[in-house]
C-alpha cells in the first residue's frame, strides 16, 4: 500500500485509528487505550499512527476528532474535561505534527462523524446526531460542514424544553439533554455492569412497565431533538450516532415512534416525514474516525 491518510478518534477511553481510501472505505485500523493528559493523548495517538504506518504504508496526513472545544485554525483543543484537558488552550495539532512529521488537521469529534456519515451514505445533506453521555449533532449542509461562528452551530442537547425540569450540567434548566442522553438514561435505570441503554431497552422489549415508561420518554426527548433540527435545518438524512447508537434498530424504531406519535395532531409535521429520514450508524463503524481521515487541511466552514 501506498502513502496513506490516517483519521484518529480519540475519546476518553480508547483512541481509534483508521486508514481509509478516498470513498471512505476502512482499510485499517488500531486503537489503544488512552491515556489522560496532553501527554497521555500525545503519546497515545503516535502510537496509534505508528502502529498504522508499519500495517499499512507511509502516512501523508493525520486527521483527528476529539472532544471538547476546538480551534480549527489552530488546531488547539481545551474544554476536554474528560480527556485531563481543562480551559487552557492545548496546541494538540503542532504537538502531534511535530512528532509524527505530517500535517495535523484538528476538529471536535461530532463534526468529524458528520463527516464520516456523510461518506458512509453519500448524502450531502446530513445531521449527525450522536447520543452518547450528552447530546450534540454535527452539521454537513450542501456538503459544507457547519461550525458556527463561536463553534457551538449543533449544540442541541442544551435547548431547554421543559422549564421546570432537571438543572443541567451547562447551566440551565429542563435541557434536551437531560431527557435525551446516555447520562439520562444510566440516571433513569442504573444497571451495574450492563450498559444502561442495552439494560433499558432489554427490559422493554420484555415487558416491564416501568422499563416502557423510560424507553419512551427518552425515545420522545431524542424525537423532539430530530424535530427542532429538522424544523430548522430540513436535513436530507438524520443520522443517529454515539454510545446509545450501538443499540442498532431498536433505538431507529423507538425514536420513529416517537416521531410518528408527535405528528397525529399536525397534518404539515406529518408531511416532513421525519421518521423517514432517520438512520443509524452499523454497528461498530467507526464514522468519526473515518471523518477525521477525510480532513481536508482548511475543511470549507460554513
Amino acid at each position: 500500500m501506498g502513502p496513506v491518510n490516517v483519521g484518529l478518534d480519540i475519546g476518553a477511553t480508547k483512541t481509534l485509528g483508521v486508514v481509509v481510501d478516498a470513498d471512505g472505505r476502512v482499510l485499517a485500523q488500531e486503537r489503544l487505550a488512552t491515556a489522560p493528559g496532553a501527554e497521555g493523548i500525545v503519546a497515545t495517538a503516535v502510537g496509534v499512527v505508528e502502529a498504522l504506518a508499519a500495517a499499512a504504508g507511509a502516512v501523508t496526513a493525520v486527521g483527528v476528532g476529539v472532544p471538547g472545544l476546538v480551534d480549527v485554525e489552530r488546531g488547539a483543543l481545551a474544554h476536554a474535561v474528560n480527556l485531563g484537558v481543562d480551559g487552557e488552550w492545548l496546541p494538540l495539532g503542532d504537538l502531534l505534527a511535530s512528532r509524527l512529521g505530517v500535517p495535523v488537521s484538528l476538529e471536535n469529534d461530532v463534526n468529524a462523524a458528520a463527516l464520516g456519515a456523510v461518506a458512509l451514505t453519500g448524502v450531502d445533506d446530513l445531521v449527525y446526531l450522536s447520543i452518547g453521555t450528552g447530546l450534540a449533532a454535527g452539521l454537513v449542509l450542501d456538503g459544507r460542514l457547519r461550525r458556527g461562528v463561536s463553534g457551538a452551530a449543533g449544540e442541541i442537547g442544551h435547548v431547554p424544553v421543559d422549564p421546570a425540569g432537571a438543572a443541567c450540567q451547562c447551566g440551565q434548566r429542563g435541557c434536551l439533554e437531560t431527557v435525551a442522553s446516555g447520562r439520562a438514561i444510566t440516571d433513569a435505570w442504573p444497571s451495574g455492569d450492563v450498559p444502561a441503554a442495552q439494560a433499558l431497552f432489554a427490559a422493554a422489549a420484555a415487558g416491564d412497565v416501568r422499563a416502557v415508561a423510560v424507553r419512551d420518554r427518552f425515545a420522545a426527548g431524542v424525537a423532539d431533538a430530530v424535530r427542532v433540527l429538522g424544523l430548522s435545518l430540513d436535513p436530507g438524512v438524520v443520522m443517529l450516532g454515539g454510545g446509545v447508537a450501538q443499540l442498532g434498530e431498536p433505538l431507529r424504531a423507538a425514536v420513529s415512534s416517537a416521531l410518528h406519535d408527535q405528528a397525529i395532531a399536525s397534518p404539515f409535521l406529518a408531511s416532513l416525514d421525519l421518521a423517514g429520514r432517520l438512520r443509524v450508524v452499523p454497528v461498530d463503524h467507526p464514522v468519526a474516525a473515518v471523518g477525521a481521515a477525510l480532513l481536508g487541511p482548511r475543511e470549507a466552514v460554513a
